[in-house]
C-alpha cells in the first residue's frame, strides 16, 4: 500500500509540474505532452483505491523528475515487451495505444487490463487533468460555452470538447482533443453521460459488463456494437420485446455520429475490420469516412470477413435511420438540405426528418424538378442510393415484412442486390399467392428512395447484368443517364441482349411500370399533363384518389381519349405533344409482354384485367390468355386464336421463345430456322430437340407451354392441321381438341391395320404426321390429359419432386406403379400395353437407348425394337444405361403375358389351354404378377408346349435364370430370403446367375414354403433345358462342346449327353463341370424328395431327366418282361391243369358241360 501511495503522489506531483510547464512553454508536441500527463495508477488486484485526500498530501514526497512511466509498471512489463516496439516504452500514450490495439486474438494479463483502465479513467476524470485541457483549450472554450459551462472532476468537459471536435479551430486542442477520442472511444463508459442513459439497456439486452475486471475493458467497444445491432433489429421487428429507451437510442445514435469521421473510433468496427481495411483500404487515410466508405464498396468481395461485413451492415442500417451518422453524406449534403427545406418538412411518408429515405426522396424531388443541387451531394446521394439497392437489409420495411418472402423463396441469395431482384421477381407473380401488400409496398418505397430509373449504376445487378449490352447496343447514350433504360428496353429481344440483363431489366420494370414518376423522362415531359389532367401532387407525394400506379393509365387515356370516345374534345384536354411521344414509347416497350400484338392488347383488355392482371412477367400476358382461352370474350379469343395459329406456323413470331431457344436453335435447328417459310418446322424441331443439353428451363418451358396450348384446337398445330384437316372432316366431324382428334384418327388407323383393310382410311401424308404427335405426346403426360387427370394425386403423393417432361412423370408412375389408385394404375396399364406393342412411344426407352438402336437395330422393324435390343443386351458393346433400361421394360414385360407381345402371339393357344385357372382371377386392367408365365414355365418343363411357344418361354427362363429380378414369381416370395442369405450377390451389379445358385445351394435353409416351392421349380425346369442353369452351362461349356455338339438344346437333351458322360468311366469332364453337375444330381434328388411326382406326366417326366434314366428304364423292361413270363406261365400251367382235369374225368365234365 505504501508503494502505491508513493506512486499516486509521484504521479500528481508530476502533474502540477507538468501544468507549470505549460504554462511556460506551451503545447509544442502533442504526442510528449500527453505522454508526461501524471494520473493515479491503478490499484494493484485485490486493493482498494487510495482516497482522493492522498494526492495533496504527497505534494512534498520525493519525486521522480522523469514522471510515472507505464512501461515501469511490473503488471504491463511482459505484454508491453511482447507487444510494443521498444522505441514507444517512454510515451504512455504510445503504450496506451499500442495495447489497446493489439490484434484480437492478443490476450493481456488482467493486471495490465486493470491498469490501463485505471489511468485512461484517471486521463478524463482527474482534475488536475482537465487544469491541462482548460489551458490547452482556453480560446476554444471562450468559444463553446456550453463545455466552459460542464461540472469539472466528472469527465465532462473532455466529453464535450470530443463532442464538437469538429467546432475546434485552434490546432493544439484539436490534435489533444483527437488524440483523446480514441482514448475514450475505446470504452463506452469514458462517453460523456453514455452509461447514465443506457445502463438498464445494457444490462437488459445482456450486452456487456458494467463491472472493471469482469470482461477485457479495452472490448468494450462491442457493448455499444450489441446496442447498435439492438437498434437496427428493434426496427426490423413488428413486436417489440424490450425496446431501447428513447434516451439510449439517441446516445447510441450520437456515439455513431461521432464516430462517423474517423472509424478507429468505432472500436466494434475497428476491432472487426482491422485486417479488411489492411487486405482493402490499405492507401486510405483515415478521416472524414473515407474508410467506412472504401469499406462500403468492398463489402461484398468474397476476401471480405464475414465478421466485417455483419459490422459494416450494422452501420450502415444506422445510417439508414439517420443520415448523420454518414460523415460525408451529412457533410456533403448540409447546405442542399437547409436550402432545399428539407428539415422543415413534416408531412413526407415513411421517415423522420433524419431518416436516410427522407433525405433522399425529398433531394430526388428538387434535382426530377430541375432544381440545383450540388454535385458532391448528389454524388454523395447515389453513393447511398446504390448502398440501399444492393442489400435489402438496410430498409427495415423489407426486412419486417418480407421476412417470409425471403426465407421461402430468396434464402442465400443475400449478395450485389440478388435478393432484392429476387423479392421483385417473385413480386411479379401473384401478390395474394406469392408476395403481401405489405412486403410489396416496402419494394416499391424502396425502388422509389433509391430511384434506379434515373440513372441505373444505382442498381449493381442490374448494371453488371448489362454492361457488355449497354457497352454495344447504347455506347451512344451518356454513362447515367435515364435514356439506358429506355435503350435496353428497346433492345430487349434483340441479339445484343443477353439472358441476364433480359431477367433483371424486367425484373426493375415490374416496379418502375406501376409508378410512372419512376422513369425521369415521362416524369419531366408529363409532370404538368399529370397535374392538370390527373390531379397529382409532388414527385415524392401520393394521393388515395390518384395512386402512382393510376396516373399512367390517366395519361394512357387522356392519350387516346379522341378515338376512344368519338369525339372532339378541347386543347385542355389532351397531352402536350412531348408527353404524348412519352407516353406512346412506355406502351410501345409495355407491349412487349403481349407479343408486339396492338389489336390483342386493344381487343384482350378487359380480359387482360380479369384473367392476368398479375401476368405482367415477361410474355406471360398471352401465355395467360391462352390458357383461359375458352374463357375469353369473342373477340378476344378470336385475336388469340389467330395469334396462336400464326405462331404455329412461323414460331419466330413469339421472339421471347426464340431469344430463349437460341443455343438449341443454333445448335440443332438452324436450318429450319434459317428458311423463309416456317410452315411449323422450327417448333417441330424444338419439340423433337427438347432434352438436348443445349436446351434451356425457359427454352424448355415455353416449348411446353405450347404444346399444351395446342392441346386446345388442333388448328394450334400448323403441320397437322394441313396435314389431317381432310380426314378430320370425314372421320372426325365436331372434334375440336387435338387430343381427342389424335385419339380418332389413331384408333381409325389401328382398326384398318388389324382388320387387313385393302385401303386405309386415313391418307398416308396424315398417318406419318399422326405418328410425330403421337411421339411428341409421349414426352409429357400433361399431354396426354385422361392419364393426367387420372394420375393427379398419385403424382402429388408419390412424384412430387419429379419433373414435368422427358417422360419422366410418367417413368416415376410406371417405377411405383404398386402404389397407384386403381383408376391411375389401370391408365399406367393401358399406356404400357401400348408402348410394349408399339415401342416407338416408349420415349424414356427411345432417349436412352437412341445411340444403341442406331447401332443395332438400324434394319429392324420400329415395333420390334424392344425385341432387337433384348437380344442385343449382353453385348460388349451395349450402353450401360440402355442395358439398365431393356432390363426395366424386360421386367415389365415379365408381370404379364399381355405387356409381351410376341410371347401373347405365340402361345395365343398354349395360354388358354394350360392357364385358364389363372386367366379366371385375373382382372382385364391389373397385372397377372407374372402367373401366367410361371404356368408357362412348367408346362415347357413338362414338354407339353407348342414350339412357337416353347421358344419364347426358353428366351424368357435364359434372362430370368442370369438376373432373378425378372421373374415376379422368383421376387414377390423369395424377398426376404435373397435378404437374409443371398444379400451379397444381389448387391453385386452385374446379375449373373448368382442369386439363383444361392437359392440353390441354400435349399434347405428356406424357411419359407413359397420361396422353397419357386426353388424346386427351378430346378425342376433347369432339368429341361442346360441353359436355364447358367453356372451349370458356363462350368460344363467345354464339355458340352467335346462331348454333346451333335445334340440339339432343349427337352433336357444335352443335360442326359452330359449325365451319360458323368456316369461313363472312359470319358473325363472338367473338375468345376463334374462338381456342379454332382451338385445338381444332389439337388434333383433332393427334390424328387420334398416335391413328389403329382401325376404320372410329373412321374414319366422325373425319370426321362433322371440322372439315372438308362438303368431307370432296363428295371421297368426287366420287370415288364419277367411280369410277362410269370403271366404267360401262368395261363400254361392253367391250360394243362385244365387238360389234365378233362382226361381224369370225362363223364363228369361232359355232365357239368351238359348241366
Amino acid at each position: 500500500m505504501a508503494a502505491y501511495r508513493r506512486a499516486q503522489q509521484l504521479l500528481l506531483l508530476t502533474l502540477v509540474s507538468f501544468c507549470i510547464f505549460c504554462n511556460v512553454r506551451g503545447f509544442k508536441t502533442q504526442n510528449n505532452a500527453m505522454a508526461n500527463v501524471p494520473v493515479d495508477p491503478p490499484n494493484p488486484p485485490g486493493m482498494k483505491a487510495a482516497p482522493r485526500d492522498v494526492p495533496v498530501a504527497a505534494a512534498s514526497q520525493p519525486r521522480r523528475t522523469t514522471g510515472w512511466k507505464l512501461a515501469e509498471e511490473e503488471a504491463c512489463r511482459e505484454d508491453l515487451s511482447r507487444l510494443c516496439p521498444k522505441h514507444t516504452w517512454t510515451n504512455n500514450l504510445a503504450v496506451l495505444e499500442c495495447l489497446q490495439d493489439r490484434k484480437e486474438e492478443t490476450e493481456l494479463a488482467a493486471d495490465c487490463n486493470h491498469l490501463l483502465w485505471n489511468y485512461k479513467l484517471n486521463l478524463t476524470m482527474d482534475p488536475k487533468f482537465e487544469s491541462v485541457a482548460t489551458e490547452v483549450c482556453r480560446s476554444t472554450l471562450s468559444e463553446i460555452k456550453e463545455c466552459n459551462e460542464e461540472e469539472r472532476g466528472k469527465g465532462f468537459l473532455v466529453s464535450c470538447l470530443v463532442d464538437h471536435r469538429t467546432n475546434i479551430s485552434e490546432y493544439q486542442c484539436n490534435q489533444y482533443i483527437t488524440k483523446m477520442t480514441s482514448i475514450i472511444f475505446s470504452d463506452y463508459r469514458l462517453i460523456c453521460g453514455f452509461m447514465d442513459k443506457c445502463k438498464e439497456d445494457i444490462n437488459s439486452m445482456h450486452c456487456g459488463s458494467v463491472n472493471v475486471g469482469q470482461k477485457d475493458v479495452h472490448s468494450q467497444g462491442k457493448v455499444i456494437g450489441c446496442l447498435e445491432k439492438a437498434l437496427v433489429r428493434e426496427a426490423e421487428q413488428e413486436v417489440q420485446t424490450n425496446p431501447i429507451k428513447e434516451d439510449c437510442k439517441k446516445a447510441i445514435m450520437r456515439v455513431a455520429e461521432l464516430s462517423s469521421d474517423d472509424f478507429h473510433l468505432d472500436r466494434y468496427l475497428y476491432f472487426s475490420c482491422r485486417e479488411d481495411r489492411e487486405r482493402f483500404c490499405e492507401n486510405t487515410q483515415a478521416g472524414e469516412g473515407k474508410v467506412y466508405k472504401c469499406l462500403f464498396n468492398h463489402k461484398f468481395e468474397e476476401a471480405m470477413s464475414e465478421k466485417c461485413r455483419d459490422a459494416l451492415t450494422t452501420r450502415q442500417k444506422l445510417i439508414a435511420q439517420d443520415y448523420r451518422v454518414s460523415y460525408s453524406l451529412a457533410k456533403a449534403c448540409k447546405a442542399d438540405l437547409r436550402k432545399q427545406h428539407c428539415n422543415l418538412e413534416n408531412n413526407l411518408p415513411r421517415a423522420r426528418e433524419a431518416r436516410l429515405s427522407y433525405l433522399l426522396l425529398c433531394l430526388e424531388s428538387a434535382v426530377h424538378r430541375g432544381r440545383m443541387v450540388s454535385g458532391e451531394c448528389q454524388g454523395e446521394m447515389l453513393d447511398y442510393r446504390r448502398m440501399l439497392m444492393e442489400d435489402f437489409s438496410l430498409s427495415p420495411e423489407i426486412v419486417l415484412h418480407c421476412r417470409g418472402e425471403i426465407e421461402t423463396h430468396c434464402s442465400g441469395l443475400h449478395r450485389k442486390g440478388r435478393t432484392l431482384h429476387c423479392l421483385m421477381k417473385v413480386g411479379r407473380g401473384d401478390r395474394s399467392a406469392t408476395v403481401e401488400n405489405l412486403c410489396q409496398n416496402a419494394l416499391q418505397n424502396l425502388v422509389q428512395s433509391a430511384d434506379p430509373g434515373a440513372d441505373y449504376r444505382i442498381d449493381r445487378a442490374l448494371n453488371e447484368a448489362c454492361e457488355s449490352v449497354i457497352q454495344t447496343a447504347c455506347k451512344h447514350i451518356r454513362s447515367g443517364d435515364p435514356m439506358i433504360l429506355s435503350c435496353l428496353m428497346e433492345h430487349l429481344y434483340t441479339e445484343k441482349m443477353v439472358g441476364d440483363c433480359e431477367h433483371r431489366l424486367l425484373e426493375l420494370q415490374y416496379f418502375i411500370s406501376r409508378d410512372w414518376k419512376l422513369d425521369p423522362i415521362l416524369y419531366l415531359k408529363c409532370e404538368g399533363d399529370a397535374a392538370r389532367l390527373c390531379h397529382t401532387r409532388g414527385w415524392n407525394e401520393t394521393s388515395e384518389l390518384m395512386p402512382p400506379g393510376a396516373v399512367f393509365s390517366c395519361l394512357y387515356r387522356h392519350a387516346y381519349r379522341t378515338e376512344e370516345q368519338g369525339r372532339r374534345l378541347g386543347p385542355e384536354n389532351y397531352l402536350s405533344r412531348d408527353c404524348k411521344v412519352e407516353v406512346q414509347r412506355i406502351l410501345h416497350q409495355r407491349a412487349l409482354d403481349v407479343k408486339l400484338e396492338p389489336e390483342l392488347q386493344r381487343r384482350c383488355m378487359t380480359d387482360l384485367g380479369k384473367w392476368c392482371s398479375e401476368k405482367t412477367d415477361t410474355g406471360q400476358e398471352l401465355e395467360c390468355l391462352q390458357d383461359h382461352l375458352e374463357d375469353l370474350m369473342p373477340a378476344c379469343r378470336e385475336v388469340v386464336g389467330n395469334l396462336t395459329e400464326l405462331e404455329s406456323e412461323d414460331i419466330q413470331i413469339d421472339a421471347l421463345l426464340i431469344r430463349a431457344c437460341e443455343p438449341i436453335i443454333q445448335a440443332h435447328c438452324h436450318d429450319v430456322a434459317d428458311n423463309q417459310v416456317d410452315t411449323g418446322d422450327l417448333m417441330e424441331c424444338l419439340v423433337q430437340n427438347k432434352h438436348q443439353k443445349e436446351m434451356n428451363e425457359k427454352c424448355a418451358v415455353g416449348v411446353t407451354h405450347f404444346q399444351l396450348v395446342q392441346m386446345k384446337d388442333f388448328h394450334f398445330s400448323y403441320k397437322f392441321k394441313m396435314a389431317c384437316k381432310e380426314d378430320v372432316l370425314k372421320l372426325c366431324p365436331n372434334i375440336k381438341k387435338k387430343v381427342d382428334v389424335v385419339i380418332c384418327l389413331s384408333t381409325t388407323v389401328k382398326n384398318d391395320t388389324l382388320q387387313e383393310a385393302k385401303e386405309q382410311r386415313v391418307a398416308l401424308k396424315c398417318r406419318k404426321q399422326l405418328r410425330v404427335e403421337e411421339l411428341e405426346m409421349s414426352e409429357d403426360i400433361r399431354l396426354e390429359p385422361e392419364l393426367y387427370d387420372s394420375c393427379k394425386n398419385d403424382i402429388s403423393h408419390l412424384c412430387s419432386n419429379v419433373a414435368f417432361g422427358n417422360a419422366q412423370m410418367i417413368e416415376c408412375l410406371k417405377e411405383n406403379k404398386k402404389q397407384l389408385t386403381s383408376r391411375c394404375h389401370q391408365r399406367v396399364f393401358r399406356l404400357q400395353e401400348v408402348e410394349m406393342s408399339d415401342p416407338e412411344l416408349d420415349y424414356q426407352l427411345m432417349r436412352v437407348c437412341k445411340q444403341m438402336i442406331k447401332r443395332f437395330c438400324t434394319e429392324a422393324d420400329a415395333r420390334n425394337v424392344l425385341q432387337c435390343l433384348k437380344q442385343n443386351k449382353n453385348s460388349e458393346l451395349m450402353d450401360p444405361k440402355c442395358k439398365q433400361m431393356i432390363t426395366k421394360r424386360q421386367i415389365t414385360q415379365n408381370t404379364d403375358y399381355r405387356l409381351n407381345p410376341v410371347l401373347r402371339k405365340a402361345c395365343r393357344a398354349d395360354i388358354p389351354k394350360f392357364c385358364q385357372p389363372v386367366l379366371n382371377k385375373a382382372s382385364d386392367d391389373t397385372e397377372l404378377e407374372g402367373r401366367v408365365i410361371s404356368c408357362l414355365k412348367l408346362k415347357y418343363a413338362d414338354q407339353r408346349l407348342s414350339p412357337d411357344c416353347e421358344d419364347q418361354i426358353r428366351v424368357i427362363l435364359q434372362e430370368s435364370a442370369l438376373d432373378y429380378r425378372l421373374d415376379p414369381q422368383l421376387q414377390m416370395h423369395c424377398t426376404d430370403e435373397i435378404s437374409r442369405l443371398c444379400a451379397e450377390e444381389a448387391a453385386a451389379q452385374e446379375q449373373t446367375g448368382q442369386v439363383e445358385e444361392c437359392l440353390k445351394v441354400n435349399l434347405l435353409k428356406i424357411r419359407q414354403d413359397a420361396c422353397k416351392k419357386e426353388v424346386l421349380n427351378i430346378l425342376k425346369e433347369s432339368k429341361a433345358d442346360i441353359f436355364v442353369d447358367p453356372v451349370l452351362h458356363t462350368a460344363c461349356a467345354l464339355d458340352l462342346k467335346h462331348h454333346c455338339a451333335a445334340i440339339p438344346p432343349g427337352r433336357g437333351r444335352q443335360m442326359s449327353c452330359l449325365m451319360e458322360a458323368l456316369q461313363d468311366k472312359r470319358v473325363r469332364l472338367q473338375p468345376e463341370c463334374k462338381k456342379r453337375l454332382q451338385d445338381r444330381i444332389d439337388m434333383w434328388s433332393y427334390a424328387a424328395k420334398v416335391a413328389p411326382a403329382e401325376g404320372f406326366s410329373d412321374l414319366a417326366m422325373q425319370v426321362m431327366t433322371s440322372p439315372s434314366k438308362n438303368y431307370i428304364l432296363f428295371m421297368i423292361a426287366v420287370g415288364v418282361c419277367v411280369l410277362f413270363l410269370v403271366v404267360s406261365w401262368r395261363a400254361r400251367l392253367h391250360r394243362i391243369i385244365w387238360t389234365t382235369a378233362q382226361k381224369s374225368f370225362p363223364a363228369e365234365t361232359k355232365h357239368r358241360q351238359f348241366n
